[in-house]
């Protein structure tokens, strides 16, 4: 599959506008979403799991990556996506879950989740070393080329025999995973100078550790393009701003594609700007879980006007709930204003609900929801009210009707942006 990968990406460099969407999301209705999307598509699915979400203690979704295989291709199955459609990636694969420990320490634990993500055959690595450990100065592009050396020698020992080396990507601007927690104001895009220096110091420190052949399979570099979210704010992608980064790329025929994260919530426009101007891989998260939080949210007031009292799933008093009984995944991410917390722990853009889906008090009051919705017929114009776009499509018989089919659909209108922008339409002029 990273043959594959690599072959779409690479119509990029002969000037076709072509992208990919990196799913970032281990939530079962959003990865059916993808696949259902992708299946319709007849494209490719790039879904992608994070350090955060699955490595070998299990992460916060219970999953190891040969889990994760399991789970996404069953899934994929189902909903009639051809098995070498779906491909596999590994983001944020560093020490970043474990930051807050020593560097040997930290990087063991990197080095171990690396390489059980190339022993389950996920076909792309994010070689992402940009995180300081504990006692950690602040990283320079040599300190993070290399760690992700030690990463890569990791993942090429640890691939199976005979199977297809994963191909890698790259870069020391990147992200924080699930949005930014620091202020938007002083965002800036990378300057083509720093690009181009991550660029060569990777590439040396490769050719120094006798990794020239995993060079050849580095198909794209993060870089910041000029987006990016928090709980409450967005910044849109000017082109304008990114001219000097994109003429670099375009100029010195750089033969690696940019890869750009935090590309949640932007306008349509701007998924077809960032594919044109070289921006082939873009990832999104928090925006699909958000939807499918909106898509329960309507879902549960639906509920509150046909279910008796007494049967209702109470879901949204769950949810937050929960999040106050295990308030680690979002009280570090607010201010200590308590209206503004309760506000943000069911709205943030950032979405933080998305670690707590999988709590068992959650399941169950999901399973409930939809128990309830599925064995009565919610009148056509309830649903209008609600999900207006989900309500039109169940009238002309595009999508069924039950509770999980709305929620995926929701979904899907987050994807079909994606999907629409990174289709292959012109070639760059």
């Amino acid at each position: 599959m990273s043959t594959t990968l690599q072959s779409h990406l690479r119509l990029q460099q002969d000037g076709t506008q072509l992208g990919i969407t990196s799913v970032c999301s281990a939530h079962p209705l959003v990865v059916r979403a993808a696949a259902e999307q992708a299946a319709a598509d007849g494209s490719l699915l790039l879904l992608e799991a994070t350090s955060n979400q699955v490595n070998q203690f299990g992460g916060y979704t219970g999953m190891k990556p040969a889990d994760f295989r399991i789970f996404a291709e069953k899934i994929a199955d189902k909903a009639g996506l051809a098995p070498d459609k779906l491909i596999l990636g590994g983001d944020h694969l560093g020490p970043n879950p474990w930051r807050t420990l020593p560097v040997a320490e930290a990087m063991e634990h990197a080095t171990t989740m690396v390489s059980a993500y190339a022993a389950a055959s996920f076909s792309k690595i994010h070689l992402d070393a940009s995180m300081s450990c504990l006692g950690d100065p602040p990283l320079n592009d040599e300190g993070v080329a290399n760690r992700s050396v030690q990463l890569c020698l990791a993942a090429e020992a640890a691939c199976p025999a005979g199977a297809d080396k994963p191909v890698y990507v790259i870069g020391t601007e990147v992200p924080t995973p699930g949005g930014a927690t620091h202020s938007l104001d002083t965002l800036a895009v990378t300057p083509p100078e720093a690009a181009a220096h991550t660029l060569e110091v990777h590439r040396a420190a490769f050719a120094a550790n006798g990794l020239s052949d995993a060079w050849s399979r580095v198909i794209a570099m993060v870089v910041q393009p000029g987006v990016e979210f928090d709980h409450d704010s967005v910044v849109h992608y000017q082109r304008s701003k990114a001219e000097t980064l994109i003429k670099w790329r375009r100029e010195k025929a750089v033969s690696i594609v940019l890869e750009a994260h935090s590309t949640d919530y932007q306008f349509a426009q701007a998924y077809t700007e960032l594919v044109e101007d070289g921006f082939a891989i873009l990832k999104v998260g928090p925006a699909l879980t958000f939807a499918l939080r909106e898509a329960f949210d309507a879902l549960a007031s639906i509920e509150a006007l046909l279910i008796p009292s007494p049967q209702q799933s109470n879901l949204l008093r769950v949810i937050d709930d929960t999040m106050l009984a295990h308030p680690e995944s979002w009280q570090p991410y607010y201010s200590d204003d308590l209206k503004q917390q309760a506000l943000l722990r069911r709205f943030s853009y950032s979405d933080r609900v998305r670690y707590y889906w999988h709590y068992p008090e959650i399941v169950e009051a999901v399973k409930r929801l939809t128990d309830n919705l599925d064995a009565i017929k919610v009148p056509e114009s309830v649903l209008s009210l609600y999900l207006r776009a989900q309500y039109e499509r169940v009238r002309t018989g595009q999508i069924a009707g039950d509770t999980s089919s709305l929620v995926v659909d929701k979904v899907r209108d987050v994807l079909r942006v994606y999907a629409q922008a990174c289709r292959p339409t012109r070639s760059h002029p």
